[in-house]
């Protein structure tokens, strides 16, 4: 697709600065640097400004807040020349905190900390995609996957030994054994699979009632995406799949995959769904799907604006898909 970057989370050409990441001494002198900011995360939550148009905050190296930021942070890379750091308060609980809350498919909450101006608050970034500048979508987007693989990897595969921070953020090392670990990002195609004037739509359990999307998976060690696109398809609905072209990516960090987003042509229209892997699926035709954007629909709801799964509709939709 030609404009396949613009898709949310796309490319805004930042400068990771990837040559820095072990040049300890280049480090520390970026870190001194008055023209370097931190961007400030609460359990994966970006801290953003609250008044519209939100804004990712960026936040001075001196600012009393970092203080009890985790000693762990990560070179998100150069903004205009000027460093940019990821730091976490995930230590820090807000006294009116609903742990209830959290966690669900859209977490609707806002933590303000007591250090900070009222007119900044941690926002889940599912939420607020769509408010925010491409750059600061693939900053926020890069801090947050990078830190929950921090989370989740803390100790080395290999050994089992609790694993060190390094490379500025980008590779954990383990002390005992020397083996190294760098961040992961699971491949999953998302497709845009049609037949004729319809497109193959279906719903995981557990989703919001009316929510549909495009179906999705997992690729598998040894698999071509084209092989994954048409083995997720059959197995799910039961579809056959011909022909598969690649559309475009997006980053999609909840909690780490990169979706590659491709059409296929469906050689069969039969569906029977695998009910432990979707709820439901149906052929939804393009007046239908034009009925379900503008929110007329009586069953089905737009997908959510700023997901991969809405961009290659709407571009379907608008014949944009070259």
């Amino acid at each position: 697709m030609k404009h396949a970057e613009t898709v949310t989370f796309g490319g805004s050409s930042l400068d990771r600065a990837g040559e820095v990441r072990e040049d300890a001494a280049a480090l520390q002198s970026a870190r001194n640097h008055p023209d370097s900011r931190a961007i400030l995360f609460w359990r994966g939550k970006p801290l953003i400004t609250t008044q519209r148009p939100s804004e990712l905050v960026r936040l001075p190296l001196d600012h009393p807040v970092l203080a009890s930021a985790s000693h762990e942070h990560i070179l998100l890379g150069r903004e205009d020349g000027a460093f940019r750091f990821a730091y976490h308060l995930s230590d820090w609980v807000p006294e009116d905190l609903d742990a209830s809350a959290l966690g669900g498919f859209l977490d609707p909450t806002e933590q303000q900390h007591p250090a900070l101006p009222d007119t900044m608050a941690f926002l889940e970034l599912r939420r607020i995609m769509t408010w925010l500048t491409p750059r600061d979508a693939e900053l926020a987007t890069t801090g947050k996957a990078v830190f929950g693989w921090h989370e989740t990897h803390k100790f080395c595969s290999r050994c089992g030994v609790k694993s060190e921070v390094s490379l500025a953020g980008w590779q954990r090392k383990c002390p005992e054994c020397a083996g190294t670990h760098f961040p992961r990002t699971d491949p999953v195609v998302i497709m845009l699979i049609t037949r004729g004037n319809s497109v193959l739509m279906g719903r995981s359990p557990g989703w919001p009632d009316g929510m549909y999307s495009l179906l999705a998976g997992f690729v598998e060690p040894g698999e071509t995406l084209e092989a994954a696109v048409r083995r997720e398809v059959f197995e799910e609905t039961g579809v056959s799949v011909g022909p598969v072209s690649y559309l475009a990516s997006q980053p999609w960090p909840f909690p780490a995959s990169l979706m590659f987003g491709c059409a296929g042509e469906a050689t069969s229209e039969e569906i029977t769904i695998d009910p432990v892997e979707i709820e439901d699926a149906l052929w939804v035709s393009r007046e239908e799907m034009m009925q379900v954007f503008s929110g007329g629909h009586p069953r089905i709801l737009p997908a959510r604006k700023g997901a991969i799964a809405h961009f290659l509709l709407e571009n379907w939709l608008a014949d944009r898909l070259d």
